[in-house]
C-alpha cells in the first residue's frame, strides 16, 4: 500500500525541539521528493521544507531557516524534520506529501503528480 505515515508530534514549550518522522511505504524515497507542509487554524497551507530525491538539495521557508532540519534515512525509507527553538507561531498540523518539486527556492507538489499525503501530526507549541 502506498502511504505515508508521521509522528513525533506533540505538545512543546517555547523554545523546546520536536522531531517529525513520515514513514514512506510501497515506494523508495530514491524515486520519490518528500516534504513536510503545515497548517494552523484558520490559515492557508504553507510549505516548510523538502528534500529532493535526486540531489538532497533542500528548502526552507523562511520562517524555519536556521531553526529546522529535514534530513532522509533510505534504508528506513523515512523523511526526518528537526526543530529546534520553536515558537507558539510554529503551532500547526505538520503534513508530509510526496512527489515535490524541490530546489532551495521553491517546493510545490508536481503537476499530476502522486497526490500522496499523510493524515498529519498535530504540533502545539506553548507560550
Amino acid at each position: 500500500e502506498v502511504q505515508l505515515v508521521e509522528s513525533g508530534g506533540g505538545l512543546v514549550q517555547t523554545g523546546g525541539s520536536l522531531r517529525l518522522s513520515c514513514a514512506a511505504s510501497g515506494f523508495t524515497l530514491d524515486d520519490i521528493t518528500l516534504g513536510w507542509f503545515r497548517q494552523a487554524p484558520g490559515k492557508a497551507r504553507e510549505a516548510v521544507s523538502c528534500i529532493s530525491s535526486f540531489d538532497g538539495t533542500t528548502y526552507y521557508a523562511d520562517s524555519v531557516k536556521g531553526r529546522f532540519t529535514i534530513s532522509r534515512d533510505g534504508a528506513k525509507n523515512t523523511v526526518y524534520l528537526e526543530m529546534n527553538n520553536l515558537k507558539p507561531d510554529d503551532t500547526a498540523d505538520y503534513i508530509c506529501a510526496a512527489d515535490l518539486y524541490c530546489t532551495t527556492t521553491k517546493m510545490t507538489p508536481m503537476l499530476n503528480g502522486m497526490g500522496l499525503w499523510g493524515k498529519g501530526s498535530l504540533v502545539t507549541v506553548s507560550s
